[in-house]
């Protein structure tokens, strides 16, 4: 099977050939791993999961990915979007997890995927008291592992110390009383969470992988996974000579690990009322050792205020909701360094994610490790533990631990989809958030392109996953029609060609 067996008809120049994913594409795939073994299953289509089945489709392998939902439907498109550099694992004497985050920071943003990864100026701001030089010795020591990383100050410039009116100027919303300045460092954001996730899946399906959304592992076995397509109610058996159970929190359905999931929420405001503009703020919690809260502006003049890290017990839900606990505490924390104290009236969306940490014991889940585990049993092997920055490694120690190559990874080389510069113009923020292929996208729409390009089978997919209009449940709600109604078009229009040809 080559690459270009995928391509669909009509895709133009501007499209790596193989990479769209569309529902045609997953009818004729699911046919072909219900008749034919592959080399590899992976359960799970979120970060991890898609990184898994780029890796090894990479080293020539035959690969089938399935999600019970939609690309980027768990805990992948909860994130904060950042791409941290390591600093709170050195801290906690993690020296090993801090360097492998900076130095997959360092890849992400110059190699791989530097069109979805920005450089972010984060502002620790000085009031008062503040242990400036502490922080700024943590800062200092971040920037040494950014040095050792070999990414490039150019990408990436070092912290320093900045007096309080170039703080109110990267930051106009800080409160002025007691301001003595700041200390300004830089870390990457992701432009979305979930457009990596699909921007790895599709580069995966360009190397051959088969991506199938709507598909619910229900049981491993020992030669493969039975499965379900829910879309029909089809009962399958897929076989495989190896599965990675990559299902992150619900790992533990499938096979027995012992998890302790941790919650972290976030809330959505405006720029405006947070008094942002493109500078993160990284704000000391009261009380609390080496713990920070921080507003991260996005492009879209929204500002995401994070991040709580509180253990969760019972079944796992779906779609985590934020409590009003953690709504209060992110909001008391925010506003102790602004200017107009913030209020829940001033929050437009809430969201919140699920991390599948590996249970260390008692105390904190804020202290239990970020470093992933690979577990092998059988011809199953579960990955769990880790962060989006280190996705990649995850995946390469998954595909190494399944035996079935030996084959050196290459997705430290390997650019996504979109990693190109755009040939012709585009707008910025297509740019921004589609990269090379943005001409393209301009072209078709977005609600076209992710139909016909991105896996798309639905209104939520789009809204939720594609564009994240979601993340603001009233900017969903005046959405939504216009939306269902361009899909139901679509739709309608390759039925009618289909039955035509």
């Amino acid at each position: 099977m080559t690459p270009s067996q995928h391509a669909s008809p009509g895709t133009s120049p501007d499209i790596s050939p193989g990479t769209s994913l569309n529902a045609a594409r997953r009818a004729r795939d699911l046919d072909h791993v219900a008749a034919e073994p592959v080399d590899l299953l992976v359960v799970g289509g979120g970060v991890t999961g898609a990184g898994v089945a780029l890796d090894a489709a990479s080293r020539g392998l035959s690969v089938c990915l399935v999600e019970a939902h939609d690309l980027a439907f768990g805990t992948s498109r909860w994130s904060s979007k950042l791409v941290h550099g390591g600093l709170r694992y050195l801290a906690q004497g993690e020296v090993g997890l801090a360097h492998e985050s900076a130095v997959e920071r360092g890849i992400l943003m110059t190699r791989t995927a530097p069109h979805l990864v920005r450089a972010l100026p984060q502002l620790v701001p000085l009031h008062d008291r503040s242990r400036s030089s502490v922080v700024m010795a943590g800062l200092r020591a971040g920037g040494a592992l950014r040095h050792l990383a070999r990414t490039p100050a150019g990408v990436l410039p070092p912290p320093r110390r900045v007096p309080a009116a170039e703080a109110l100027a990267l930051a106009p919303g800080l409160r002025r009383a007691g301001l003595r300045g700041g200390l300004l460092s830089f870390d990457g954001q992701l432009v979305d969470d979930a457009r990596l996730v699909i921007a790895l899946a599709r580069t995966a399906a360009g190397h051959g992988a088969r991506i199938l959304t709507r598909v619910r592992a229900v049981a491993l076995t020992g030669t493969g996974a039975q499965v379900v397509d829910t879309l029909t109610g089809e009962s399958l058996d897929l076989r495989a000579r190896a599965v990675v159970n990559a299902a992150g929190v619900w790992a533990g359905d499938l096979v027995d690990v012992d998890l302790r999931p941790s919650r972290g929420s976030h809330l959505v405001l405006s720029a405006s009322t947070a008094g942002l503009t493109g500078t993160a703020l990284t704000v000391p919690v009261p009380g609390a050792r080496n713990r920070f809260a921080l507003l991260l502006p996005q492009h879209d003049d929204r500002v995401y205020v994070g991040l709580t890290d509180e253990p969760v017990t019972g079944p796992v839900p779906d779609v985590p909701t934020v409590p009003r606990s953690d709504v209060d505490f992110l909001l008391r924390v925010a506003s102790s360094v602004l200017e107009r104290p913030l209020s829940p009236a001033d929050v437009l969306g809430a969201f919140a994610g699920l991390r599948p940490l590996l249970n260390g014991g008692g105390g904190p889940s804020a202290d239990l490790s970020r470093r992933h585990a690979v577990l092998t049993s059988g011809n199953v092997t579960t990955v769990v533990g880790g962060k989006l920055t280190t996705y990649r490694r995850m995946a390469a120690d998954a595909v190494d631990a399944t035996r079935l190559t030996t084959a050196p990874c290459r997705t430290a080389t390997l650019p996504l989809v979109g990693a190109t510069p755009p040939t012709t113009p585009a707008p910025a923020h297509l740019v921004a958030r589609y990269g090379g292929e943005a001409p393209r996208v301009a072209e078709l729409g977005e609600v076209a392109w992710a139909v016909h390009h991105e896996g798309a089978l639905t209104a939520d997919d789009i809204l939720d996953r594609r564009t994240r209009i979601g993340l603001v449940p009233a900017d969903r709600a005046a959405a939504e029609p216009a939306v269902t109604a361009q899909l139901t078009t679509l739709t309608t229009d390759h039925e009618r060609r289909t039955h035509q040809s």
